[in-house]
């Protein structure tokens, strides 16, 4: 059933592109050289769509961030790149989009570094637990010249174009309805995570049993007892509600969540050199300002959540850091974050 309804969105995806490279009532401002066409024999006056996929809700900051940024994008291109935004996982699992986005349709997917590690394995140290303490320590990470290596990778050899990778969500704590502070704590407690190997190795080095599972099943899975928790960032787990159905918050601390939009190499290729710039330049502009509103609300969902009747538990840090060691080791990471470490001197 899945692979039918991938295969029908995808059907619908390429009549709305072709709808949307057509359509010239929005009468969109002419080229700036005044010529009849435009870079890649563009014909001039063409618009061009995307579609932003996301599992987050409406309400999520970065959500809103991806308004500004479509706005923005639509007022420097003259009407001549529109971004729809699809929240709630409205296009389908981020995988499904991924996977569309590299069979050239016009769709971006707000991704991980774990997911880009199914394609590069070693972008996904980005995900690892502890590789960064905050916000700038992990944007330091995506602006070395390693990063820069993975990016060119997965365009190449992957046809995934990364736009930007600068929008943070916050720290990542492990929701359960048994207070967790020490490694030992999590023994048999099944954890919802992401599916990709570098969320699952850490999450179980940790101390948990990873569960794989989309975040829109979360709720239920856990309400149901598919699952005994779950780790999330504040954003996510205040909007998801749940306050409703989990009693502690673990402040772990243990992955600082950046994340990045990625389309499909062939769509990219697809845009005139100018709507190229402007869509990256602006996807970073963005995520920058909204990085900072996101780290400014963290204090104030938190006392949501607590007033919504979630108790906060201050973990040993020092213990759940000595044990991520055994996820570096296990997947051959060590060597590469010293690597990194060395790069932005820390």
């Amino acid at each position: 059933m899945k692979k039918v309804f991938t295969l029908l969105l995808a059907v619908m995806l390429i009549a709305m592109t072709f709808t949307a490279c057509g359509n010239n009532n929005q009468q969109p401002a002419p080229p700036a050289n005044g010529n009849d066409t435009q870079d890649n024999n563009v014909p001039a006056g063409q618009v061009f769509e995307l579609m932003m996929s996301t599992q987050l809700a409406p309400t999520s900051p970065i959500v809103q961030g991806f308004y500004t940024w479509a706005e923005n994008v639509y007022e420097r291109s003259g009407g001549r790149l529109v971004i729809e935004i699809f929240p709630s996982a409205q296009l389908g699992s981020d995988e499904d989009v991924i996977e569309q986005a590299i069979q050239g349709l016009n769709v971006a997917v707000l991704t991980d570094g774990g997911r880009m590690g199914n394609f590069v394995p070693d972008i996904g140290i980005i995900g690892m637990a502890y590789i960064a303490d905050n916000y700038d320590d992990v944007l330091a990470i995506t602006q070395t010249d390693v990063f820069a290596e993975w990016v060119d990778e997965l365009a190449t050899q992957h046809s995934i174009r990364v736009i930007n990778f600068n929008w943070f969500d916050g720290a990542r704590h492990f929701l359960t309805n048994t207070p967790i502070r020490t490694p030992s704590d999590l023994a048999g407690v099944r954890i919802r995570t992401p599916g990709a190997p570098v969320w699952a190795t850490s999450v179980e080095s940790l101390g948990a049993t990873p569960v794989a599972m989309p975040w829109g099943e979360t709720y239920n899975a856990i309400q149901t007892g598919i699952v005994d928790g779950a780790e999330a960032q504040h954003t996510a787990s205040y909007a998801a509600s749940f306050y409703e159905i989990v009693r502690y918050i673990n402040k772990t601390y243990h992955f600082q969540l950046i994340n990045g939009i990625i389309v499909g190499e062939v769509w990219f290729n697809t845009l005139p050199e100018d709507l190229q710039t402007i869509l990256i330049e602006e996807a970073i502009a963005a995520a920058a300002e909204n990085a900072r509103l996101v780290e400014s609300l963290g204090a104030e969902i938190e006392a949501s959540m607590v007033a919504n009747g979630m108790v906060i538990i201050e973990p040993d840090i020092a213990a759940f850091r000595q044990a991520s060691e055994a996820a570096y080791e296990a997947l051959g990471f060590t060597e590469l974050r010293a690597r990194i470490l060395a790069e932005i001197d820390r």
